[in-house]
């Protein structure tokens, strides 16, 4: 297995593609520029089998419709954030780049921490709230790396001024769920570089005394 980071969009969300050397992929939080996502997969000749969603944000969200209309795969979402996706107002595209984005396509909802198998695939779902109320974090043991959305960056965490957020709830769920994790872990952040869990416990200024 590998994964490819794709910054998509005004603010340069990653969408990530993990593929399987069986030729299927998932993609991760197709936030923008759909057609050039949707090119780029057949272009490498991948089948994907869903779409899994760290959180509902506009800026993570946007290219659903254009990846759907081409392969009419399940989307993955925490229930919590289920409505976001059609309603501008929730996810924020209403308020912040005046374009009113709708997913016109009804999710998979995903209740608890649990183990989600797709495929050839296998993650463990960790529930790390407080960028917001949803936000789920993708743990591929075989391969040490998390999907953490907008949990934690290189350097930096999630924003928490937003609808939902909560500032003690994810320092919580950073503690918690990230940090616990082996340091070599590689962390795929859904904005910037990667980093490792090692090198944020070290070095991010926001987890000193962690």
């Amino acid at each position: 297995m590998k994964w490819e980071r794709i910054p998509l969009g005004p603010l340069q969300t990653n969408a990530y593609i993990l593929s399987h050397s069986d030729g299927t992929c998932v993609i991760f939080d197709p936030g923008s520029e759909g057609e050039k996502l949707v090119h780029y997969i057949e272009q490498q000749g991948w089948t994907p089998l869903a779409i899994l969603l760290t959180h509902a944000h506009f800026d993570h969200i946007g290219a659903i419709n254009d990846v759907q209309k081409k392969w009419q795969i399940p989307i993955y979402i925490h229930e919590q954030e289920k409505e976001w996706l059609a309603d501008p107002l929730l996810n924020g595209s209403a308020y912040f780049i005046g374009e009113q984005i709708k997913v016109n396509y009804a999710p998979q909802c995903l209740k608890q921490e649990q183990t989600l198998k797709i495929g050839n695939f296998t993650f463990e779902l960790l529930e790390t709230p407080g960028h917001s109320p949803g936000s789920i974090s993708y743990y591929l043991r075989e391969m040490e790396v998390i999907f953490s959305g907008d949990v934690l960056f290189a350097g930096s965490i999630g924003r928490t001024d937003l609808p939902g957020g909560n500032y003690d709830q994810l320092m919580r769920s950073i503690h918690d769920k990230l940090l616990g994790l082996p340091e070599e872990t590689i962390v795929l952040p859904g904005h910037g570089r990667e980093t490792t869990i090692g090198a944020e416990m070290d070095s991010n200024p926001f987890l000193h005394g962690f």
